[in-house]
C-alpha cells in the first residue's frame, strides 16, 4: 500500500528511465543463442527480465552481472542449449514464455514451462497454433501455462503470415526457425514492433525485408558482440504524459528509445495538442533520443487502426491524457488489451472511475469524454497486479489534488523498479 504524491509546483527537470524491456530481453537470449561472450549495456534489472535470465541459465548460458550497466552473456551457441533440470518458471513474463518457447521448439528441447497466476491466464495458443504448423510439439492446458514442450523438429523451409498483431507472435516464430536451422519466411502485415529484425543482423544474421515479409535464410550462426540498450519508451511514456498534464510542467526524459514501431504515442499525443520536442542522439542500432515535454492544453481524437500494435502497452496512459482534454477522445481496434496482464479495458475504465473520469469501455477500447478535473479525497486505487495500470494510477494521482492510495504497488518491479524513486524525485 502506497500513498500518491500530488503535484503541488508541477514537474520541472529531467531523468532517465530504465533499459527497454523488449531490447534487453532478445540482448539476452542471442547473447545465449551465440558462440562467445556478449556484453550488454543498460539491460532492465526487473522481474520480467530476471526471468528471462534465470530460464537461460537452465538452458546452460552463463550470465554475469559485472555491474549496474554491463552484463555479459556466454553462449555455447545454438547447438550448445541444453535440456533444463527443473521445470521454467516464467514468472510474469509474456515476452520470455513466448520467444523461449519457439526458440526452444527450434533447438528441439524438452521443457515444462510455468508462470505466476496471471500469466497462466494469458493466451499462448497465439505461438502454440503457428509453431505446431511447423513442426513443434507443444501440449498445454486449454491454450494456457503450464505448457510441455516435447522433442520438436521444425520443418526446414516455411512461410507464415502473422494471424495476430502481436511482436511476441512474430519473434517466436522467427526464434523457431533460426534456432532450427530454417529457411522462414514471415509476413507480418500488422508491422509489429521490429526489435528482433533489428537486433539479429548485430549478431552477424543476415535478413532480408522485402515490403511486409521477413526471410532469413537457412542455417545461420549468431556472433557475439555488444548490444547498448535505450531507455524504453513504454516507460517514458508516463512522464511524457504527466508532463503534459500537470500545470506548469517541463520535462525532458533522455536517451530514450524511438524505434518507428514504439512511438506511436508520439504520434497520438502530437495529434492531441502535445507540445512535444525530440532531439536525435547516436544511433546504436536502435534510434535513441531526449524528450523535452511541456504543459499542453490537448483535445480528443479518434485513435485506432494500424497505429495500435506500436502503442497497445501505452494505450492506459493515453486514456488518462483523454481524461485531460477537451472533447471525446475515441479509442477502437485494440481488443488485445483484454488478454495483457490483466483485461485493461476493464480495469482502467474501474479505477480511473474512481477518480472523478468519464470513460466508458467498448469491446475494441474506449470513450473518454474529457476536460473533467480528477478528484480524490481519500480514494483507495487498485493496481490489479498489473505494472502498466499501477504507473498510470500513480501519474493521475499527481493532479487529483488529494489523497490517493494505491492498494497494491509491488507490481512496478515488473519493468520499472526505480519508478516511484523517480516519482518522489520530481514532486
Amino acid at each position: 500500500m502506497k500513498s500518491l504524491p500530488t503535484a503541488k509546483q508541477g514537474l520541472n527537470g529531467s531523468l532517465i528511465v530504465p533499459g527497454d524491456k523488449s531490447i534487453s530481453h532478445r540482448a539476452l537470449m542471442f547473447g545465449a543463442m551465440a558462440n562467445g561472450t556478449t556484453t550488454i549495456l543498460n539491460r532492465l534489472d526487473s522481474a520480467d527480465v530476471t526471468s528471462t535470465m534465470n530460464v537461460l541459465r537452465s538452458l546452460g548460458a552463463e550470465i554475469d552481472i559485472k555491474s549496474d550497466t554491463v552484463t555479459e552473456v556466454v553462449g555455447h551457441g545454438i547447438r550448445g542449449l541444453k535440456k533444463p533440470n527443473i521445470p521454467l518458471d516464467m514468472g510474469n513474463s509474456g515476452t520470455s514464455t513466448r520467444l523461449l518457447t519457439g526458440l526452444m521448439a527450434g533447438a528441439g528441447i524438452e521443457a515444462e514451462v510455468h508462470g505466476d497466476n496471471s500469466l497462466s491466464k494469458r493466451p499462448m495458443d497465439r505461438i502454440i497454433d503457428p509453431l505446431t504448423e511447423i513442426g513443434a510439439n507443444i501440449d498445454s492446458q486449454d491454450g494456457h501455462l503450464p505448457l510441455q514442450i516435447h522433442q520438436s523438429k521444425i520443418a526446414r523451409k516455411f512461410a507464415q503470415t502473422l494471424k495476430v498483431g502481436s511482436a511476441q507472435v512474430k519473434s517466436s516464430i522467427l526464434l523457431a526457425g533460426l534456432a532450427a536451422g530454417s529457411d522462414v519466411s514471415l509476413t507480418d502485415s500488422f508491422h509489429t514492433r521490429n526489435h528482433t529484425e533489428a537486433m539479429l543482423p548485430k549478431f552477424g544474421v543476415k535478413i532480408d525485408i522485402e515490403g511486409d515479409t521477413i526471410h532469413i535464410p537457412a542455417d545461420q550462426t549468431l556472433q557475439p558482440t555488444e548490444i547498448e540498450v535505450p531507455g524504453d519508451i513504454s516507460s517514458a511514456a508516463f512522464w511524457i504524459v504527466a508532463g503534459l498534464i500537470t500545470p506548469n510542467s517541463k520535462l525532458t526524459i533522455k536517451n530514450v528509445g524511438v524505434n518507428e514501431t514504439r512511438t506511436g504515442i508520439i504520434t497520438v499525443l502530437k495529434e492531441m495538442g502535445a507540445n512535444i520536442s525530440i532531439d536525435m542522439k547516436d544511433d546504436f542500432g536502435e534510434p535513441i533520443a531526449d524528450i523535452t515535454v511541456t504543459t499542453s492544453q490537448l483535445h480528443g481524437i479518434e485513435v485506432g487502426g494500424s497505429i495500435i500494435p506500436s502503442l497497445i502497452d501505452e494505450l492506459p496512459i493515453i486514456v488518462l491524457a483523454a481524461t485531460q482534454a477537451t472533447g471525446t477522445t475515441v479509442i477502437k481496434d485494440a481488443a488485445e488489451l483484454h488478454v495483457k496482464e490483466t483485461d485493461r479495458i476493464e480495469t482502467v475504465q474501474e479505477e480511473l472511475t474512481k477518480l472523478g473520469a468519464d470513460v466508458t469501455p467498448t469491446s475494441d477500447g474506449f470513450i473518454i469524454n474529457g476536460g473533467t478535473p480528477l478528484q480524490a479525497d481519500n480514494i483507495h486505487v487498485f493496481g490489479h497486479g498489473d505494472h502498466r495500470i499501477a504507473m498510470m494510477l500513480s501519474i493521475a494521482a499527481l493532479i487529483t489534488g488529494g489523497s490517493v492510495i494505491l492498494d497494491d504497488d509491488d507490481s512496478v518491479k515488473i519493468s520499472y523498479p526505480t519508478f516511484f524513486e523517480n516519482l518522489e524525485g520530481l514532486v
